[in-house]
């Protein structure tokens, strides 16, 4: 029988607030990578190095299998690790992932080191793809081991449910952080004699300092995590491997058996694919919109190239506080129907694009729009899925990983349809000459 201090169920004392903060801080370098990755990949490599749409699909589509493919392999390991010296098991993986995350991020945002004129793109490819599948490595192994901390450093509902609040604080810091930053560095610019209002290769210096930034403050944040947060000494296998949206509300009863991971369970169950259809449709839509939305403002409405960091940021900021409204819509109309609200809103971003350009100041309530509708149906979908896991909390780690790894699979299929769809000439903003391939 367990000792009352290893239970998962028996509750403990509570975090002091200073060990709550060190915790939250453990996420931010992930969080702003991942704003930056998702926002300004394809530009950057598009308007500012000059690749072609194939190239530049090809390497979001390899970041997001690797990611797919290292989150539950990475889960299940990390479940099995012993930790390694002073570090326990998730901080041991965490401190792994950050490594990995600090050493390859600067290269996928700084130009090809090695590259000419002359270089054909396969080999810029071929450059840049190292770096890119250990960051998601790094990014997958941080991420999980973080998650993996919840349960072991609080047993209580209302302490996890307080851990999670904490950590999607310093995750909206992170993002406003990003888009600030971006902002100032393109306004800083803009005060030299040759400055240019589009983006282009001007541009090099911007988006290198940008990711430097962004890991300087990440390694910052992380090195708070490490000295602040205590881990448990766990035995493996004592807890289950929670993922990126795991029920924080256990219901099972105290002292119930955890039986082993189910998965063919699952396979058989016709709700599973009907909910990862749903998860993985609505990924598509917050994930694709947040990675053209800095194309379709420089290329499509030819604006300014300041809007690439002001119209994220209102975007994130309405969706942030449009969550605030989650619990009481469901209670009052339910699930199903904040779901459909939430798709009624980003069809009215879609419909207000497809039929009309927007000018002037328009095109902030566009982002309003889309900030909010996203930000209603991922929050609903991820409800939807923590509903169907309900009780079986012992196989949540196959649901989310099957779940993520199809999300993002998807996410790079599709923008590598897209991208093979997207006239080359369009990629570029006026006045910038796009390299064409080998």
């Amino acid at each position: 029988m367990a000792e009352p201090p290893l239970s998962p169920q028996s509750p403990g004392p509570a975090l002091p607030l200073r060990a709550r903060l060190s915790f939250a801080c453990g996420h931010f370098l992930n969080d702003a990578c991942s704003a930056l990755w998702f926002t300004y990949l394809l530009p950057f490599l598009h308007a500012v190095l000059g690749y072609g749409h194939a190239a530049a699909g090809g390497l979001l589509l390899a970041g997001q299998a690797a990611d797919g493919f290292c989150t539950p392999l990475l889960g299940f390991e990390a479940d099995r690790a012993h930790g390694c010296g002073r570090c326990g098991r998730r901080k041991g993986w965490h401190l792994a992932g950050t490594t990995c995350v600090l050493v390859s991020f600067p290269f996928v945002f700084s130009p090809c080191l090695a590259c000419r004129d002359s270089t054909p793109q396969w080999a810029a490819f071929i450059y840049y793809l190292p770096f890119i599948i250990i960051f998601q490595f790094g990014w997958a192994a941080t991420q999980v081991s973080h998650l993996a901390l919840i349960p072991e450093l609080v047993s209580s509902d209302h302490g996890k449910v307080e851990l999670t609040a904490f950590r999607y604080a310093f995750t909206v810091m992170a993002n406003i952080t990003v888009y600030g930053l971006t902002w100032l560095l393109l306004n800083f610019q803009t005060d030299q004699p040759d400055r240019m209002e589009h983006l282009g290769p001007q541009d090099i210096p911007v988006f290198r300092n940008l990711a430097l930034i962004v890991v300087g403050l990440g390694a910052v944040f992380s090195l708070i995590f490490h000295l602040g947060t205590k881990e448990k000494p766990y035995p493996p296998g004592v807890l289950p491997e929670p993922e990126e949206s795991t029920p924080l509300l256990q219901k099972e009863p105290p002292g119930s058996p955890r039986p082993l991971l189910l998965w063919k369970d699952w396979l058989l169950e016709p709700s599973f694919y009907q909910v990862a259809v749903l998860y993985m449709a609505t990924r598509l839509i917050v994930n694709l919109s947040q990675t053209y939305i800095a194309m379709y403002l420089t290329n499509s409405l030819l604006l300014s190239k300041k809007y690439i960091a002001t119209i994220p940021l209102v975007m994130y900021v309405s969706g942030f506080l449009s969550s605030f409204l989650m619990k009481p819509v469901n209670k009052w109309i339910g699930r199903n129907l904040t779901y459909f609200v939430g798709i009624l809103v980003v069809l009215a971003f879609a419909s207000w694009v497809a039929l009309a350009r927007p000018v002037g100041d328009e095109i902030y309530g566009l982002a309003v729009l889309l900030g909010a509708g996203s930000a209603t149906i991922l929050v609903t979908s991820l409800s939807m899925t923590a509903d169907l896991i309900g009780t079986n909390t012992h196989s949540s780690a196959f649901v989310y990983g099957a779940m993520s790894f199809t999300d993002k699979m998807a996410n790079g299929l599709a923008v590598m349809v897209i991208q093979n769809l997207h006239p080359c000439p369009c990629c570029q903003p006026a006045g910038a000459e796009e390299r064409e391939d080998p």
